[in-house]
């Protein structure tokens, strides 16, 4: 077949699998994301500009980590409760969207919604910033070094 090759570029999309029971509420993640993304970047932190929120409850040890996801004009009907560890919990408090209803992932100073952009960046990253500073798995890398300085 001949003809005009057009070059096709895949786009790759990310997503975070987030275990909350590796979650220690320790928020690295919502302090990288705000440095990351602050103008010009890494010159500022301030955790409420981050795109990720840790939901904590510090008494019963539950920690979930939640990120933006897109923007909604209306807010949804669902209000379904969910139980963790004998507390209840609202639809809303899990929820990634940014809606009318709550203020959790809009940008405090304009109030624009915020949305993860998985830390887009040229050249790009391998994974977002939050996955990178996390504690949790920094934990295993300090592992495994631990073990190679032991046998060298």
């Amino acid at each position: 077949m001949t003809g005009n090759k057009t070059d096709k570029k895949k786009k790759i999309i990310k997503t975070i699998k987030i275990d909350v029971d590796k979650c220690n509420g320790c928020r690295a993640c919502e302090v990288i994301c705000s440095a990351f993304h602050a103008t010009p970047k890494y010159s500022s932190n301030n955790p409420a500009r981050s795109r990720i929120r840790v939901i904590l409850d510090p008494l019963r040890d539950v920690y979930v980590p939640v990120y933006a996801g897109e923007y909604t004009v209306a807010e949804c009907a669902g209000r379904d409760k969910y139980t963790i560890g004998g507390k209840e919990y609202d639809e809303c408090a899990f929820c990634r969207a940014s809606c009318p209803s709550r203020d959790i992932f809009k940008e405090p100073d304009s109030g624009l919604p915020l949305k993860c952009d998985m830390c887009e960046s040229d050249p790009p990253l391998e994974e977002p910033m939050c996955v990178q500073w996390c504690l949790a798995g920094l934990e295993k890398l300090m592992d495994t070094v631990a073990r190679m300085s032991e046998k060298g």
